[in-house]
């Protein structure tokens, strides 16, 4: 099946599901409660990976269990209404994405709240330690303070001449806040010149670009869930601009970004399957570590390369996990 057939095909299903789980709910099958921080559009392939994995455990929707899908679509401001929905429907878990972690926890103390992806857990307050989280929450952490510097060199790898650097950032996400601050250290370790470009709305980031006036060489995205549903926008412009970008996410390089490096998402979204199964079978949040991502991805579209009339050394292609061509 091709991968916008898929999407077409995961967003319908996704639509129906609130509806489903809804019907299901006073059968009192066990409910989780599902805060997508995108649509289903942009985090679908990830979604159906969480879904598929729990079906593998056996807990197949409408049937064994009950999923309560909601989507904040790039909002941070929709997260804490959700989030009171569920707890008003007493869910017995809720997964959560990023900043979204940090309002579903303020919503309640009680409720199992599992995170596939949160960067700095400890250090945002979410757990209390990796080994013993404690408390209702747990889930995987994506430790930004690795990546960022990896990233920042791929990209001068591509771009040699590289002495100017943009960085886009969502000011209102910890996450984004976190991982820019990681390139600005690398940066000025390198002797980078950075302009931050700040947005909190997807109606800043078109202003944002017009700022640059060729003032740098490339540009360094941020992922949230803000960006994540404004990436196709994004890279338009990055391309209209004559702007390499480097992205955390494949998602974003599979929506007309130059190059990613970071952690697979599905995978992590399969073992945050993992998580759900075991708490519904009874384990307790505190006690279930925070793991960390085992798989990364190096991924450079090729399309998008020629675009800008780079050329990607074929060491750094070789090394690549996906070329889009």
């Amino acid at each position: 099946m091709k991968r916008r057939e898929f999407i077409s095909l995961f967003g319908g299903a996704a639509a129906a599901w609130p509806l489903a789980a809804s019907a299901q709910h006073a059968g009192k099958l066990p409910t989780i409660g599902y805060l997508g921080s995108g649509t289903p559009a942009t985090q679908g392939q990830w979604t159906a990976a969480f879904v598929q994995r729990l079906r593998d455990l056996g807990w197949i929707e409408g049937r064994t269990v009950a999923i309560e899908f909601r989507w904040a679509e790039g909002r941070n401001e929709r997260y804490s209404a959700i989030a009171a929905e569920f707890v008003r429907r007493k869910v017995d878990v809720i997964v959560a994405i990023g900043t979204a972690v940090v309002a579903a926890k303020e919503a309640t103390s009680v409720i199992p709240i599992v995170f596939p992806v949160a960067a700095d857990p400890v250090g945002s307050g979410l757990v209390a330690s990796l080994a013993r989280p404690g408390g209702n929450v747990t889930g995987l952490s994506v430790q930004f303070t690795d990546l960022a510097g990896k990233r920042v060199e791929l990209l001068r790898e591509v771009v040699p001449g590289l002495r100017r650097l943009a960085i886009m950032v969502n000011v209102d996400d910890p996450g984004a806040v976190l991982d820019m601050r990681e390139v600005q250290a690398t940066a000025s370790t390198l002797g980078l010149d950075v302009v931050t470009l700040e947005i909190r709305r997807a109606e800043d980031i078109a202003p944002a670009f017009e700022t640059l006036k060729d003032r740098v060489d490339a540009l360094y995205v941020c992922g949230d869930a803000l960006v994540n549903t404004n990436r196709i926008r994004i890279n338009t412009l990055a391309v209209g601009a004559r702007l390499p970008t480097m992205h955390g996410f494949r998602e974003y390089v599979q929506a007309g970004g130059l190059m990613s490096y970071g952690p697979n998402f599905p995978d992590l979204f399969r073992r945050a399957a993992e998580y759900v199964d075991k708490i519904l079978r009874g384990a307790k949040p505190g006690d279930i570590p925070v793991e960390q991502p085992t798989k990364f991805d190096l991924v450079i579209n090729l399309i998008t390369a020629k675009a800008l009339g780079l050329d990607v050394p074929p060491t750094l292609l070789a090394r690549a996990d996906e070329v889009i061509e």
